[in-house]
């Protein structure tokens, strides 16, 4: 909005606010504004937090050094979700399509957490929606913003081509055109390969952010990294100058999801500062699944959904890691593959203390985000 209130209406009357103009300047001050936001109001929701008694609840088959954790507050991630969205609204260019999606998809995946997290309190309880319902509210939240962004594709404002990394010559298109003429009812079938193919990036990414928050300050310290580097991916997208240099979708209605993503790294920020082994807060699922979400969302947004399992390469291993573990009890008579699931359960068996493992985490997802982004030239 202070976009469109200082540059849109006051600019022609005072020039000095042609610098919010620039995406650059409006992304720094939305990662320093969520940022600020996370900080300043993250002792009051804590507080509110332990005021109604919404308390971690550790499973007893879960590492046995995890039950000093039970009480510690959760459900912070409302906080999280605050802190984007807030100075995303303030800052980026409300007539973007492209943002709103961003900010509908981390609600919807957020709301999903919410309740998730609700019936856990409530009940008292390990388990919060059923795994099946938890996944047709994910897939349902999908189809939505697959959706609308086959609509934006109906109006030439987005593209379903696909970027495949290091091939710069095949963009293979999701949406199918092979019905024939005389049958033109069969033209929805042609928009069912986009939608089942977001709703599996979606559902998967949400997931696998979830699966990563089980240690103090883990998840949130991926997520910096994962969304420095989208921020990073988003501005050359949207980069007329750059995203021809690179080869890659010219998309400059994209670019203003920098700011978006400016605001997930400056609340990312903001919430580790109290979320730093050992906890005060815990995101819960409302968090870690509105992360999830807002991260596969971006990534469709920008086409680089190919790039996610290096963007995001740590989730992508705690979910793998769960998927196998699954896979190996049922179909190997219960033997397993690690010693607990996800992976850095594994690691905390073997005896690694848990600010080891998180650090470590952090380095591994860093490494591959900075080879996520050396796909842009290798192409």
């Amino acid at each position: 909005m202070l976009y469109w209130l200082l540059y849109e209406k006051l600019y022609p009357f005072f020039h000095p606010f042609r610098i919010f103009r620039y995406l650059t300047f409006r992304t720094a001050f939305a990662s320093l504004t969520a940022l600020l936001i996370a900080l300043f109001i993250g002792p009051w929701v804590i507080q509110k937090l332990h005021e109604f008694q919404i308390g971690q609840f550790v499973r007893e088959d879960g590492p046995q050094s995890h039950l000093k954790k039970s009480g510690t507050p959760t459900m912070g991630g409302v906080l999280i979700v605050i802190a984007i969205l807030l100075p995303t609204v303030l800052w980026a260019d409300p007539s973007n399509p492209f943002v709103w999606v961003a900010v509908f998809s981390t609600l919807a995946y957020g709301a999903i957490g919410f309740a998730d997290d609700y019936i856990k309190v409530v009940k008292r309880r390990s388990m919060g929606l059923t795994a099946r319902a938890k996944l047709f509210y994910q897939g349902l939240a999908g189809a939505a913003v697959a959706i609308i962004l086959v609509v934006l594709d109906q109006f030439k404002m987005f593209s379903t081509n696909l970027t495949v990394p290091f091939i710069k010559s095949w963009r293979p298109d999701l949406l199918w055109h092979w019905w024939p003429a005389t049958m033109p009812q069969l033209a929805l079938l042609a928009f069912v390969p986009f939608v089942l193919f977001v709703i599996f990036v979606l559902t998967l990414s949400s997931n696998a952010v979830n699966l990563t928050d089980g240690l103090d300050g883990l998840a949130i310290g991926c997520t910096i990294i994962a969304a420095g580097a989208l921020a990073v991916l988003t501005y050359v997208s949207g980069h007329v100058v750059f995203a021809d240099y690179l080869e890659l979708q010219r998309m400059p209605m994209v670019g203003e999801l920098t700011v978006f993503c400016g605001s997930m790294v400056g609340a990312s920020i903001g919430f580790l500062w109290y979320n730093a082994h050992p906890a005060e807060v815990f995101m819960g699922d409302v968090g870690s699944l509105a992360l999830g979400g807002a991260i596969g969302t971006v990534a469709i947004l920008i086409r680089q959904e190919l790039l996610l399992p290096f963007i995001g390469g740590i989730f992508l291993l705690e979910a793998l890691s769960v998927i196998l573990q699954v896979g190996s009890y049922k179909l190997r008579n219960g033997k397993r593959i690690f010693k607990m699931a996800p992976l850095h359960h594994h690691f905390e068996q073997l005896g690694w203390s848990e600010s080891k493992i998180i650090v470590r985490f952090w380095i591994g997802a860093l490494v591959f985000a900075l080879f996520a982004l050396t796909t842009l030239k290798l192409r």
